[in-house]
């Protein structure tokens, strides 16, 4: 049968902690009695063990042994994550996701003009080359650029891409 208790103080002395500390454990429901007003002090303990800060409470556990410790350990590395993360934005190595979205469109809008202006740019070299009308190579290499965007295009957002028959 558990050790029943029925005087707070008594209770405080059995477990190694004031007689306040029992009344405000019991207030803001850490511990509470038993139906018949009296304190079962294994169950007590457990419950204030459970619920104790590390280093503040003697009968706190050492380290992350309670979830009490454990959601304290997590809310200590949230905070750090935090810090890291605002010195990162301030040093600059972060970067807002609209400014990067924009940067990588102005990038990728930079690259599809550069390669569609490449055809015009080396047809007559080619067509020189090849003893061909320059003007059909053009229209060649035009036409393999095109499909070459488009299945960039539909590899980097697939669902941003539009029917066979729209292209056409």
């Amino acid at each position: 049968m558990p050790e029943r208790i029925t005087s707070a103080r008594d209770l405080a002395r059995r477990l190694g902690v004031s007689h306040t500390a029992i009344q405000k454990a019991e207030r803001v429901g850490r511990i509470r009695r038993e139906t018949d007003g009296s304190w079962d002090v294994e169950r007590v303990r457990r419950d204030l063990t459970a619920s104790a800060v590390p280093g503040r409470s003697p009968l706190a556990m050492p380290g992350d042994d309670t979830p009490l410790g454990r959601l304290t350990l997590a809310r200590l590395a949230l905070g750090v994550e935090a810090q890291r993360l605002a010195i990162d934005e301030t040093k600059g190595r972060l970067m807002d996701v609209a400014a990067a979205n924009h940067r990588i469109d102005e990038c990728a809008a930079g690259m599809r003009d550069a390669v569609l202006n490449w055809p015009a740019r080396v047809s007559g070299l080619i067509a020189a080359e090849i003893g061909r009308d320059p003007h059909l190579v053009q229209t060649i290499l035009q036409e393999q650029m095109n499909a070459l965007l488009l299945d960039v295009a539909d590899r980097l957002d697939p669902h941003a891409s539009i029917g066979p028959d729209a292209r056409a």
